[in-house]
């Protein structure tokens, strides 16, 4: 079974602080002291995290219809690796198991 894409997105941790910048923006850990630089697209995934968005595919379509000239296909993989760095780098926090939605497979 192929899991689905539509999987809640992260928050933005308390501990990062996010400037935007002509060129993108730049995000900073004070926990671990990082600095994360981001392209203008970086910079619109972070400003559409939690509560502008809620789940991956939310994200998507609102880049999608942003970037049309770029395939949805690329945006999916592209928006995925930039979430996955920013839990690595702690800038987000995953969701919990509790912050799923109910759905049929949920009783």
């Amino acid at each position: 079974m192929v899991p689905s894409t539509d999987w809640l997105l992260p928050k933005p941790a308390e501990s990062a602080i996010f400037r935007a910048l002509p060129e993108g923006g730049v995000l900073f850990s004070t926990t671990s002291e990082v600095y994360f630089g981001v392209n203008m697209v970086g910079a619109r995934i972070w400003e559409l995290l939690p509560p502008t968005t809620r789940t991956f595919e939310e994200l998507c379509a609102t880049l999608c219809a942003e970037y049309s000239d770029v395939s949805a296909d690329v945006i999916r993989g592209d928006a995925r690796k930039f979430v996955e760095q920013l839990v690595t780098n702690g800038l987000v926090i995953p969701p919990r198991p509790e912050d799923t939605p109910s759905d049929a497979s949920r009783s």
